[in-house]
């Protein structure tokens, strides 16, 4: 899916959330220069660790991210083919050369390829449309076979009907063409992409009795109205076209909530909620073919996009013939493969902080993934090589490269399913890189607990223009001005890999990327020579996010005690309790309901306040070993106590009751899922109930805090 990144490329932003105080982490000392304090280290480990970090950011080299990049997207490699083995193999040779332990998991999952896609647009003059992207002969990965344009997980068979022209396909939009009388029953819908996941939009076609689906990609999003188009610029091409999953699950849909492994119980494909029925991605230019013939009612104002016509809702009166076919009879399980590198920590070997990235793409991928691979190889080569100097980190460090990603985060979910015990025992961290470098601007998000960490890392960090700082880019960019301020940081609703770890076990996360002007996501032209010519030119981001990672990864595995800011966390969960107090007005509910939810978050913040400042004094004065695992034990329990084991009541996987992508788009995140999906679709009762659910486990998090400062309170003797 893939929806995770910095800028986003559509509709979902990841810079949206407001900038919140944090006196944990003031901007004065960061212009000041102070480096002298670090949470989670006595003053003296402080010192040696800013050490290490400096030695670890100094390792990612852009020369060596430019071959690896050359090498991993020469050709387009779909989950499931035999050349999505190849960068499986490329990995693991390149891990074992830096000396890491090495381990390929594997998996038999459902995942049916597309054998043939025909669309014939019928009338007055029936045509078949090209539905290739046309190669570029200067960029010859775009010359080779690509994979036919059908969208992951779409149904197999024959749709045909009038046309109907239904917007982003939203909930909201459908409610409009209720309200002109125009209906999607028995005929073929033409959606844009954008402002919401496209399986949600298959999903809402389907449900209303569409037989067939087509998603173009408007130019007025990332097309010739946004910057010039490949390869004369960075945007979309009118015939290119965006490939993609539209299953609304997460992993093998045949193995829900367990590992595909041999021998397991497997449902039958018609038992899961992938859709019935075929939808297909169109370029903008075939788009355009359709509804130059449709007439019927008129659009609404705002439905207009950025073609040269006028736009209309249909119905027809050009048919349309959608035909796919798969090989779901012969081959729909394929094998999917999973790379692992373990560097062993020294101190805290069944402590495991982890950084992974998808290898998968629907073409060459030069962007989404391969520049997130890059910078997790890159950061593996830089640690590797301290510790063979003797700098070993205390806790172990996963390199991780996940396989079909793109068609439902499905490789790290069974991995995370496989691997369920040690995650829940010993995983401290996952640090995400998804889309890492295809631009210049940064942003960042995850856990509020990880973003206090993540900041001062970029302000170690040099941007590669000579602007400054990571951090201070950032600031400018953001437009983050006053003192008192952070920029903005994005929200984990879940789209990538971090959800299994995430939105599964409530494992603290954090993601990063450098963005810019893009029209290549999903298509033919995600290419390395798009990359050095817009993305990325020289390299030198792709080895930025790696100085990051590789930072930021020796932080969470050195420290004595674990670096999480739960005062930031609680602040920031202060400010989800307004919009559940609006939408029980809303309701004609009474809102003084939330007062239990509003008194366990400050409770978190008081015990986070008084953590931290035992934490602080503790290591200043000495603590024994011993109280530093205890206090870690108590403090790996605080997120994980807001995952519920039943999950939500949509959706059982999503155990996290913080964020969740939200049901009904798939992009946005929703914070508080269990509350407002019950304001939404439940009874003043069930609201409630989840509401002093969730003020219970704020409870339960503010409990395992206090446990950790009780850990830290008795000094060591001397």
């Amino acid at each position: 899916m893939s929806v995770f990144r910095f800028p986003p490329p559509r509709s979902l932003s990841v810079l949206t959330a407001l900038a919140v105080m944090s006196p944990s982490v003031v901007w004065a000392q960061a212009k000041s220069g102070s480096t002298s304090s670090m949470p989670g280290y006595s003053p003296g480990a402080a010192a040696t660790q800013r050490r290490l970090e400096q030695e670890a950011i100094q390792g990612p080299q852009a020369t060596r991210a430019r071959t690896h990049s050359a090498a991993l997207s020469k050709e387009p490699h779909v989950a499931g083919t035999p050349a999505q083995k190849r960068t499986a193999d490329y990995v693991i040779a390149q891990m074992k050369a830096m000396g890491l332990e090495t381990e390929l998991r594997s998996y038999d999952v459902y995942l049916p390829h597309a054998t043939g896609v025909k669309i014939t647009r019928m009338g007055r003059d029936t045509a078949v449309l090209d539905v290739q992207e046309p190669g570029i002969p200067s960029d010859a990965s775009t010359m080779l076979p690509q994979y036919l344009p059908v969208n992951g997980y779409g149904g197999a068979g024959v749709g045909e009907g009038e046309l109907v022209f239904v917007n982003f396909g939203l909930i909201e939009d459908y409610a409009t063409l209720d309200s002109i009388g125009v209906s999607v029953k028995g005929k073929v819908v033409l959606a844009r992409y954008g402002r919401s996941f496209r399986g949600i939009k298959s999903r809402e076609a389907e449900k209303r009795g569409a037989v067939a689906v087509l998603i173009y990609t408007d130019p007025l999003d990332d097309g010739f109205v946004q910057g010039d188009v490949y390869p004369e610029g960075p945007m979309r091409p009118l015939r290119g076209l965006q490939r993609g999953s539209v299953f609304n699950g997460t992993g093998d849909p045949l193995t829900p909530g367990y590992a595909s492994k041999p021998g397991v119980p497997r449902l039958k494909p018609e038992e899961t909620a992938v859709p019935k029925v075929p939808v297909v991605p169109i370029s903008a230019a075939n788009a355009q073919a359709l509804l130059a013939q449709v007439r019927g009612t008129d659009i609404p104002r705002t439905w207009q996009g950025g073609m040269a016509l006028r736009y209309h809702v249909g119905p027809g009166p050009v048919r349309v013939r959608v035909e796919v076919t798969t090989d779901e009879a012969t081959a729909g399980t394929k094998q999917i493969h999973n790379t692992l590198g373990y560097l062993r920590g020294s101190t805290y070997p069944n402590e495991y902080v982890y950084i992974g990235s998808h290898r998968d793409s629907w073409g060459p991928g030069a962007a989404d993934n391969i520049s997130g691979t890059v910078s997790v190889l890159e950061a593996a080569q830089s640690l590797s090589e301290m510790a063979k100097r003797g700098d070993r980190p205390k806790r172990t460090i996963v390199f991780a490269t996940w396989d079909a990603e793109e068609w439902g985060l499905v490789g790290s979910t069974e991995y995370v399913e496989d691997d369920s015990l040690r995650l829940k025992a010993g995983a401290v961290a996952y640090l995400n890189q998804d889309v890492s470098a295809q631009g210049s601007q940064f942003g960042g998000g995850g856990s509020p607990s990880m973003r206090a960490m993540l900041r001062d890392v970029t302000k170690q960090v040099q941007d590669p223009r000579g602007r400054g700082t990571v951090y201070e880019t950032w600031r400018s960019a953001t437009g983050t001005r006053a003192d008192t301020l952070e920029p903005p940081m994005g929200d984990p609703g879940g789209g990538s890999d971090f959800a299994g770890f995430y939105n599964h076990f409530g494992i603290p996360m954090a993601d990063w990327g450098f963005g810019g002007p893009s029209g290549i996501y999903h298509s033919a032209y995600d290419t390395f020579d798009w990359m050095e010519r817009f993305g990325d030119p020289g390299f030198q981001y792709h080895a930025t996010a790696a100085r990051i990672g590789a930072a930021t990864l020796l932080r969470l595995a050195n420290a004595q005690v674990l670096p999480y800011d739960y005062a930031e966390f609680a602040r920031t969960m202060q400010r989800y309790v307004a919009p559940v107090e609006r939408g029980l007005t809303q309701k004609g509910w009474n809102a003084a309901a939330t007062a239990p939810l509003t008194a366990a978050i400050a409770r978190l913040e008081t015990s986070a306040n008084a953590f931290a400042a035992t934490r602080d004094a503790a290591l200043a004065a000495g603590v024994a070993p011993a109280a530093h695992a205890t206090a870690n034990s108590a403090l790996l329990r605080v997120e994980r106590a807001l995952a519920r084991p039943t999950g939500l009541k949509s959706r059982p996987w999503y155990r996290s009751l913080i964020y969740a992508s939200d049901v009904d788009n798939g992009y946005s995140t929703m914070s508080f899922p269990g509350v407002n999906e019950s304001i939404r679709y439940g009874t003043q009762a069930e609201t409630i109930s989840e509401i002093n659910d969730l003020a219970a486990r704020f409870g339960a998090a503010a409990d395992a805090v206090d446990a950790a400062r009780t850990a830290l309170s008795t000094p060591a003797k001397r």
